[in-house]
């Protein structure tokens, strides 16, 4: 009998670590009912193998700046470094761990997203596998559907945005409600409907802005002015199980969409509580995947929320259970060597070994914003997005 393999010996281990930050301005000002942002704070982290494999991961501020990059490498170098120097990343992602007492903790800076991201980007490219495929998808494509995160565009623009969407081939569009007073909600599915004709997908996001009895008959309002509205998302807060619920029963024109803010155990909750119809799921490609196992125990359909450079599609193609990804044309890709292809209103995962998300050497060249104060100006960013009316004012 042949001895077993040592396939470990094969692959290399991680051995050093590089971090990129970037701050610039938004294309437009994004936000909901609850915040607003118009700046991106974004790191990259490469971790680099003895194999010469280089892995990509994204970590970012919605709010505020980052620290200055020498801060962030020094972070880094101390509190996650040594759990990953020496180490094989299938060995990582594999391993299970039961952290108590102080250490039950997360790494700053959203440094663990960050990670698990270049980790499978690392294992898929020592396999020599696109990392959708990894994950056992059997398609390479999903619908996308247009965000706007749009709560605090003016009406002209709000219009223009969603219209460009249409005009890019968007069938499925999401737009931002859950102000004060019921009729701007109005006004803007009106605007919405106008701007994209008949026949599109429509999905409002409240941001947790209700009780859930304010939510029910909100839905009961918009169904009474004509409205058919696909999903309503995070209506009420987030662990209030039994209002969800409520909504949920009371409200069975439309689906409900959540559980983006909610750990795992939560998660779980959610499920059993039979508080969700469509669970929402983002963050750590490890715990989406864990995430929508546990939903297709109860065949719960799964959405894949937005995440950075919409690294997310490789999951979502590889979830039978998901059938939309969120798109929000937040123009930060530029960054990136080759970005996620979106066309016609579907995301494609790149057929190529890992994620296939690396960042550009001119991006580190030209955009690098090491300092606290440092910020590329908004007119040397290359526009990809949807041109507004107030921008071209601007101009």
């Amino acid at each position: 009998m042949p001895a077993p393999s040592e396939p470990s010996r094969n692959l290399g281990s991680i051995s050093s670590a590089r971090i990129t930050r970037f701050s610039f301005p938004r294309n437009r000002v994004i936000g909901d009912s609850q915040v607003r942002a118009e700046h991106v704070q974004l790191g990259v982290l490469e971790l680099e193998t003895s194999d010469g494999f280089v892995g990509t991961g994204f970590f970012q501020n919605l709010f505020h700046p980052l620290p200055a990059e020498s801060e962030l490498v020094r972070q880094f170098e101390e509190t996650a470094m040594p759990g990953l120097k020496g180490a094989i990343p299938a060995v990582l992602l594999n391993r299970l761990s039961r952290p108590r007492g102080g250490n039950n903790r997360a790494l700053p800076m959203n440094f663990g997203e960050a990670i698990n991201q270049a980790l499978w980007d690392l294992h898929a490219q020592q396999l020599g596998l696109p990392l959708f495929r990894l994950l056992g998808a059997t398609r390479d494509k999903v619908p996308a559907y247009a965000s706007g995160l749009d709560f605090h565009l003016s009406d002209e623009d709000y219009v223009a945005f969603f219209g460009g969407a249409k005009a890019k081939g968007f069938g499925a569009f999401k737009i931002k409600v859950g102000h004060p007073d019921v009729k701007w909600d109005l006004n803007r599915l009106k605007l919405l409907e106008e701007a994209v004709g008949p026949g599109a997908t429509i999905m409002v996001d409240a941001n947790e802005a209700w009780t859930p009895k304010e939510a029910i008959r909100r839905l009961h309002i918009y169904r009474d002015a004509g409205h058919d509205i696909y999903w309503i998302e995070d209506p009420c807060i987030r662990d209030d199980y039994e209002g969800l619920r409520q909504v949920g029963e009371a409200v069975p024109f439309a689906h409900l969409n959540t559980g983006e803010y909610l750990s795992l155990h939560e998660k779980r909750l959610l499920i059993e509580g039979r508080a969700v119809d469509i669970l929402n799921v983002h963050g750590t490609v490890s715990d989406v995947m864990k995430a929508a196992w546990l939903a297709a125990e109860y065949g719960v359909e799964i959405s894949l929320g937005n995440t950075t450079m919409e690294i997310g599609v490789h999951a979502a193609c590889a979830l039978p259970e998901c059938r939309w990804l969120e798109y929000s044309f937040q123009d930060n890709d530029f960054v990136l060597e080759t970005p996620i292809r979106i066309e016609a209103g579907w995301a494609h995962a790149p057929d190529r070994p890992g994620h296939g998300l690396k960042l550009s050497d001119m991006a580190r060249k030209e955009f690098r914003a090491p300092n606290v104060g440092d910020a590329t100006p908004r007119s040397r960013i290359p526009r990809g997005s949807i041109p507004l009316p107030s921008q071209q004012a601007a101009e």
